[in-house]
């Protein structure tokens, strides 16, 4: 891994195959790959959404054995890596090796980020467009909306709450689908007075927002690195993280002395049994804290790197 050899198992991933001792593209699978990352992205489908058109589709799984699609299945497919022809090595590693238990690395070994080691269905750019978008989502939860492009993402000035898309004399010849606040009459605040906007009024305002955004282009960036320095200060997690070593280290201190003391005297038995298991249900409680925070500064210094990558490539353009 060290030396940047990447192996997976490619036959049950969707897209890629193995010809000629190389990871080569399958090209109607590609395509598949390529609609999913539409779908979600430019068509603003959730997970479930895309699973369920897939189904409707008739389109094998990536097992081949059925049109059984689940938002899990996508949610992978879009969260791999390996889609933009990089991989992260160990990404789990095994705790047992007779039992074959086998646990997500939490920061426990090293792991390896190759770029470019084969083939990339997804151009990068995109793919982490679509991270940033998944984190969207994550963050305002079931209130997401995949109904059209412009769901979720159109915000009221007046109460916060999202614009949603609605349909003006249905009944007759002068209908027209318009964007309107959706909490405009809700009854715990006044009557919301933003505007109705049609779809090619959005597309106009994108537009000018767009060619405003240009001419302020390095102040923007200017702006973002410092948003990058404050989401990525691992500071308070590394404290955490010694706190929480520091007490382990305690806790197994005193259950080794415990057992030598055992070893040596005579004690009672039942409260001897009593305080180990007091002091091993305190340790697997601290180390709980300590992975979920070697998680979270990992997920931090990931982030940053990321971030980092995607700012300067922006910049060369």
């Amino acid at each position: 891994m060290k030396e940047g050899r990447v192996s997976w198992a490619y036959s049950n991933m969707l897209g890629y195959k193995k010809e000629n001792s190389k990871i080569m593209i399958v090209e109607n699978e590609e395509i598949l790959v390529r609609k999913i990352h539409q779908l979600f992205l430019r068509e603003g489908k959730t997970c479930s959404g895309i699973a369920e058109y897939l189904k409707e589709k008739r389109i094998p799984t990536p097992s081949g054995n059925s049109y059984n699609w689940t938002k899990n299945t996508i949610n992978s497919i879009l969260r791999n890596e390996k889609y933009k022809g990089d991989a992260l090595l160990q990404k789990t590693y095994t705790t047992d090796f007779l039992e074959h238990k086998v646990e997500k690395n939490r920061g426990h070994l090293p792991q390896y980020y190759v770029e470019n080691s084969y083939p990339a269905i997804i151009d990068k750019e995109e793919w982490e467009i679509v991270q940033a978008e998944l984190m969207r989502r994550e963050e305002i939860g079931a209130a997401y909306s995949g109904n059209s492009i412009f769901s979720s993402k159109l915000i009221c000035g007046d109460c916060g709450g999202f614009y949603g898309r609605k349909i003006w004399h249905s009944t007759s010849k002068y209908s027209r689908f318009v964007y309107r606040c959706n909490d405009k009459y809700h009854k715990d605040h006044d009557k919301c007075q933003t505007p109705a906007l049609t779809e090619d009024k959005i597309k106009e305002k994108f537009v000018i927002a767009y060619n405003q955004a240009m001419r302020e282009k390095q102040r923007i960036i200017e702006d973002v690195n410092e948003v990058i320095k404050l989401l990525s200060n691992t500071s308070e997690l590394d404290a955490k993280v010694i706190e929480l070593q520091n007490k382990m280290e305690v806790i197994s201190g005193l259950v080794d002395k415990m057992i030598k003391d055992n070893t040596r005297t005579t004690q009672d038995q039942v409260e001897f049994n009593r305080r180990y298991d007091e002091l091993s249900a305190q340790y697997e409680s601290e180390k709980n804290d300590f992975d979920k925070a070697l998680e979270k500064r990992a997920y931090k210094e990931a982030q940053e790197i990321k971030m980092k990558a995607y700012l300067e490539e922006k910049k060369s353009r």
